[in-house]
């Protein structure tokens, strides 16, 4: 949490009209602990807090994707 920087991010929240924190971390546990953290810490300010998509890239294969792979892909999924 220290390298984190979360007192500047707070401080940019309050002095600007930020409508939205987007957080892109690595899709493993620590990132998933990190993205957490950070949601936590602006859950008292209006701001809207998301995290990118992860799951297949783009030119990979689907026939070699593991099952938590296809099971972010799936939650990331949007319409078309």
């Amino acid at each position: 949490p220290d390298r984190l920087k979360m007192n500047e991010l707070i401080e940019r929240v309050r002095k600007n009209s930020i409508q939205e924190i987007i957080i892109a971390t690595n899709p493993n546990t620590k990132g998933e602990m990190t993205a957490q953290y950070i949601r936590e810490i602006l859950k008292p300010f209006p701001v809207k807090v998301t995290r990118i998509a992860y799951g297949l890239p783009i030119g990979g294969d689907i026939e070699f994707a593991d099952e938590v792979t296809l099971g972010k892909a799936l939650e990331g999924r949007r319409e078309m």
